[in-house]
């Protein structure tokens, strides 16, 4: 009579059912193997449905609304400031989930390019390139504004200190924004690295303790950390802000 086993089988690691994944994979719903979605546990209860199912879709409206206030903004001509605002509303929800999402992510989940030695000289020749470009620009705008504010001062030290500040003070936006948008596309690259184009990714490298037990809410979170979406609210609304505001700002200052 062959053997009867009543305890449960002892698998090898790695080779048994990938338990992580379920809570992520169980919301794929219509969008993966074409099953309804498994019932949202009451922690996530208060989430919609349907942004549950679809959170790219919901970032894409909410990021299209704020532009479309930026673009107003222009034409009814509010505060200086309003601008920072209607971009920070505009990349929230999309930058509030990267940061969770990078938060969470060890740096080892990341796997190490499979870069050429030509490929990794020829970009910090690139680099090195842009650099000097910048630094021959800064020494070109310096001097073309030192030379207009000799011009406009004269030669009262007080005049030329004034002005010199009023510019400083006018780059600071500028200069921040230059900032904010290097954050912007830095943030993208890990994310495309990270979770890929996908709206909602069945295979991540976002640590599966993210949000284990909130399957709907990890859903949302993970589709909102889309780098298309983070780059469209994040960059794209602070070019076109800069473009409206910051710029007209910075050459009323040098007249």
């Amino acid at each position: 009579m062959p053997p009867c086993y009543s305890g449960a089988m002892n698998v090898p690691a790695g080779e048994g059912p990938a338990v992580d994944a379920l809570p992520e994979a169980s919301m794929q719903g219509e969008e993966g193997s074409g099953t309804q979605p498994e019932a949202v546990p009451a922690k996530d209860a208060w989430l919609p449905r349907w942004l549950i199912r679809h959170p790219l879709y919901a970032g894409w409206v909410w990021t299209g609304f704020w532009a479309g206030l930026i673009v107003l903004d222009e034409f009814v001509d509010l505060a200086g400031w309003t601008w920072y605002v209607l971009v920070g509303m505009a990349a929230l929800p999309t930058l509030v989930s990267t940061l969770a999402v990078l938060k969470a992510t060890p740096r080892r989940h990341l796997k190490p390019q499979q870069e050429s030695v030509l490929a990794h000289f020829f970009v910090r020749f690139l680099a090195l390139l842009a650099a000097f470009l910048v630094w021959g620009f800064s020494v070109v705008a310096s001097a073309s504004i030192s030379s207009t504010v000799q011009v406009l001062a004269g030669d009262s030290e007080r005049e030329v200190t004034s002005l010199g500040l009023n510019l400083l003070l006018a780059a600071v936006p500028l200069v921040f924004s230059v900032l904010w948008l290097a954050f912007i596309v830095r943030c993208a690259w890990f994310l495309r690295r990270l979770r890929g184009w996908s709206q909602s990714p069945a295979n991540s490298r976002v640590p599966k303790k993210f949000l284990r037990g909130r399957p709907g809410l990890r859903r949302l979170v993970v589709g909102l950390a889309h780098p298309g979406l983070l780059l469209v609210a994040g960059l794209g609304t602070s070019v076109l802000a800069l473009l409206l505001a910051s710029v007209e700002l910075t050459i009323d200052v040098l007249r």
